[in-house]
């Protein structure tokens, strides 16, 4: 008997799951066709426990990585397969060489990139890889966000590394005093590891959006090449009472 109930029991938990999934769908394929930067049309969403992938085809780069981001703020979505291919219209393409003009020219334009002969291009069949240093986080971001806006690409393949600072102190102290001066951020509740240029943050913060403006102190230090983020959300008690 006990059996029987169990079978019942993953039945029903199954089809739960499945409805859910369905439910999911529905709702990424409203925000897809919600935003108004890309052509949903095209794109094929389908879910499994909570994981979907996207599939079909789009008209732009930008519009592949807007498709994603829009998916991932879907409440519910626990992670992304993306699948999308770009078609570009005849009137986009580019030649290898005039993208590759064009990179060099908005990446000197932009002013969060410091130095560009510590970055090399290059661009295969619209395929665009950067490779070489930069000294910050925001800057390697800053690089692939420029560069996604340009016509003509099919893809990016970011290989800009950090340059690690030495000082282990330095690094732990900016990021100390960065989360003090944050009003936002309880910073004696935050525990900060540094090792190398790996930086791990411990410890409890009240809202998901403390946590994320604590992440984005550490990457904002000179010389950090990853972020281990393993804070907790605990919201204050009470914080709902009348």
């Amino acid at each position: 008997m006990a059996n029987t109930y169990t079978i019942v029991w993953l039945l029903a938990e199954r089809k739960e799951t499945i409805m859910s999934d369905i439910r999911l769908r529905q709702d990424i394929l409203d925000e897809l066709e919600y935003e108004p930067s890309i052509d949903a049309a095209n794109i094929g969403v389908t879910v499994e426990d909570g994981i979907a992938t996207l599939t079909g085809h789009v008209h732009s780069f930008e519009e592949k990585h807007t498709a994603e981001r829009v998916a991932q703020r879907v409440k519910g979505v626990r992670a992304i397969a993306e699948e999308i291919v770009v078609r570009l219209p005849e009137n986009k393409k580019a030649a290898d060489d005039e993208i590759a003009s064009r990179v060099v020219k908005i990446l000197a334009w932009g002013a969060a990139i410091a130095d560009l002969k510590d970055i090399q291009v290059k661009v295969e069949n619209g395929y665009v890889t950067l490779e070489g240093t930069v000294d910050f986080h925001f800057q390697r971001s800053a690089a692939e966000s420029l560069v996604r806006r340009l016509t003509g690409i099919t893809g990016i393949d970011n290989r800009l590394r950090i340059r690690p600072m030495l000082d282990v102190l330095d690094i732990r102290h900016g990021i100390r005093e960065a989360l003090k001066r944050n009003a936002e951020i309880e910073a004696e509740n935050i525990d900060v590891e540094v090792s190398g240029s790996h930086v791990t943050l411990r410890g409890k913060v009240q809202s998901r959006r403390e946590r994320i403006m604590a992440e984005r102190a550490a990457w904002s230090a000179r010389g950090v090449t990853a972020v281990e983020d393993h804070l907790t959300i605990e919201e204050p008690k009470g914080r709902f009472n009348s």
